[in-house]
Parts: structure tokens; C-alpha cells; sequence
């Protein structure tokens, strides 16, 4: 996976060659979008963008900037001047380290723009040339507007718990809003959610329980696409802690997700609502899409099905692949997400 520089519209279609190994998957166009999984196939996406500057760059992310120093460094890490409002596709090599610095990097040097993308195996190419290791990433700046669309595949159930105690990424205590008492362990009210649920669903809730960490201090009523959601990785019989895949501060509001294919449909469809009602000026013209391993056929039974919901509100060119992570923000920052799907969708400012 790479990027080249190269001057509107988009064009995404199939190339299949013979004798190829097979891949996770790729996304691109027949008569609608196609994607094409655990098969032999190449997606190419094209696109005329004018008024717009292209800058490819690469980075090694083994030596990054320190994130406590001025943001130039990393501004000359990148090689765009933040004046120019850049929007970020990127692509990073799943074993390659400081990933998450990296994108806290960007957010830092280039905070509030957006930056989507994926995690690619097999080497990156950037502007004619191969790497093995790092990132690679285009900047688009002028006549573009990059609207990340990024579903996480999960539902809300219960209410949201406000953390009052926690080390790293454990929960110690926690109590539910408007409950000013809360001695009942994390455990203890995570068990009560579950017993709240209907019978068909706590089997479900055994199995594919995250923790929603809501993403914005300040808003009340919590919605879909407000939490950054993580793992539930274990708990602590001894005294009830709650671990999960990210770090927890004391102060933050969290709310247990459940994640199926029914809750990624509806999650989806909603967003994409949500964004097709929105007072853009301008209609998108192509996207990129970065789909989790986990989602697709897989998970839904069917093929094409992400890809699908957002062409039945926006038929335009479409390109993508299948991820080991996918990139996207939530609230105001950019995180590597999983089980996610990622949408890129590209208008013209003008």
C-alpha cells in the first residue's frame, strides 16, 4: 500500500492478477463497491484533484519528536506547515513501534485536522520508493475537505458510570451518574448491567462486553460515536477492579458497549444519516474505506455490507483494504481502533 503524487473526481477499480498469494481484503469498484476478501485482487484508486496540493511524506517511527517540546520538529518531521491546513491519509506497518506517538504526533502538530487510515502489512511505498518499516502518509491541503466517518461497531447498554479511582488502565472504583454513594465494586455494577439485560442478549454481553471512554468532558447527553471504545480485558475478583485496553483517568465518564452484527449495521447507518443531514455546501465525489479484519462477511454473513450502506446515501468511486487497525478520530483526537470501520470521504471545499 502507497501513495504518489498526482493532480477532480475519483476512479477506484479492480485488478486481478494471476498467482498471487491471497490477502485480508480490498475495497474498490465494479458497478457498486466491491469487497473482495481472502482472494486474489489489487484495488487502484485514482483521483483528479485540483486546487489541491498533494505532499507525500515517510516517517520512521522507531525516532519521533518529543511530544513535550514545540510542535516544529514534527512539523518538519512531515514537510507541510500547519498555515496550510493539511487532511491526512496514512498508512503505517503493523510492527513498526511508536504508532500511537506517532498519530499524538500529528494531532499535535496539526490539532482539530482530520487524519484516517490504516495499519498495512507487506511494506509501504511513498513516492516511487519501497520501506519496510514506519509510516507513510499524503497531506492534502487547498480545494479538498477530508470527512472521517469512523464506526466502532458496538451499542451502548446500561447507563454511563463516572470513574472515581483508577491506576493505568484499571478501574477501582466507579459510580453511576446521579449515585453520589457508589460503594458497589466496578465488578459488582458491571454484573448489574448485565442482569438488567434482556435474557437473548446477556449471552452476548458474557462474550462481547467493551468499555465505551466518552471522548468529550463537558457533554451531557452521551451518544453513539461520543466514546472511544476499548477492550474489556479482566477483572479482579478480590476487589472488583475492571481492566481494560487503554488508559482510564480518574473524572472520566464510561459506558459498557456490546458489539454484534447488528449493532455495527445500526451504528453505521447511523452515522452516515447523521452525516448525509449535515450543512456541508459541498457533495461528496469519491472514499476511501479501512475495514477491520474482523468486520465484513465475517461478521454480517454477507459480502459488501459496510461498504454498501454508505453507497445507498453516497454512489461514488470507492477504494480501500481490510486492516490490522484502523485509524480514525474521535472527539477531538486520533486513535488506532479495532473491529472498526474507517470512511474517508472527500468533497471539495468550493
Amino acid at each position: 500500500m502507497g501513495f504518489g503524487g498526482g493532480g477532480g473526481g475519483f476512479v477506484s477499480r479492480f485488478v486481478v492478477p494471476q498467482g498471487w498469494g491471497r490477502g485480508g481484503g480490498v475495497v474498490g469498484m465494479g458497478d457498486r463497491p466491491r469487497e473482495i476478501e481472502d482472494d486474489v485482487a489489487i484495488s487502484l484508486t485514482l483521483a483528479v484533484l485540483p486546487e489541491v496540493t498533494v505532499h507525500c511524506f515517510h516517517v520512521e517511527t522507531e525516532s519521533l519528536p518529543d511530544l513535550d517540546g514545540p510542535p516544529t520538529p514534527w512539523l518538519d518531521l512531515v514537510g507541510v506547515g500547519a498555515e496550510t491546513k493539511p487532511q491526512f491519509v496514512v498508512l503505517i506497518d503493523p510492527m513498526s513501534e511508536g504508532m500511537n506517538d506517532f498519530l499524538s504526533g500529528l494531532d499535535y502538530a496539526y490539532p482539530g485536522l482530520p487524519k484516517v487510515g490504516g495499519l498495512s502489512n507487506g511494506g509501504l511505498f511513498c513516492n516511487g520508493r519501497f520501506h519496510k518499516a514506519g509510516a507513510v502518509g499524503v497531506a492534502l491541503s487547498g480545494n479538498v475537505v477530508l470527512d472521517p466517518i469512523v464506526a466502532q461497531g458496538c451499542r451502548p447498554v446500561g447507563n454511563p458510570f463516572w470513574v472515581t479511582e483508577s491506576e493505568r488502565n484499571v478501574i477501582l472504583q466507579m459510580r453511576a451518574e446521579g449515585d453520589n454513594d457508589g460503594k458497589a465494586s466496578p465488578l459488582e455494577q458491571l454484573r448489574s448491567v448485565v442482569e438488567d439485560l434482556p435474557d437473548e442478549v446477556q449471552e452476548l454481553a458474557r462474550q462481547a462486553m467493551f468499555v465505551g471512554v466518552a471522548q468529550n468532558a463537558f457533554k451531557t447527553a452521551l451518544e453513539p460515536g461520543d466514546f472511544l471504545v476499548r477492550n474489556l480485558l479482566g477483572f479482579d475478583p478480590r476487589v472488583g477492579a475492571l481492566a481494560i485496553g487503554d488508559r482510564i483517568r480518574q473524572g472520566q465518564r464510561i459506558q459498557f458497549h456490546l458489539r454484534d452484527a447488528s449493532a455495527a449495521a445500526d451504528e453505521l447507518e447511523m452515522l452516515v444519516e447523521r452525516y448525509r443531514d449535515q450543512e456541508k455546501g459541498t457533495q461528496p465525489k469519491g472514499a476511501l474505506m479501512f475495514s477491520c479484519l474482523g468486520r465484513g462477511e465475517s461478521l454480517y454473513g454477507e459480502a459488501d455490507f459496510d461498504s454498501g450502506i454508505v453507497a445507498e446515501y453516497f454512489p461514488v468511486p470507492m477504494g480501500g483494504f481490510f486492516c490490522n487497525g484502523e485509524i480514525g478520530p474521535v472527539g477531538d483526537n486520533t486513535f488506532m481502533h479495532g473491529y472498526t470501520v474507517v470512511f474517508a470521504m472527500f468533497r471539495p471545499l468550493r
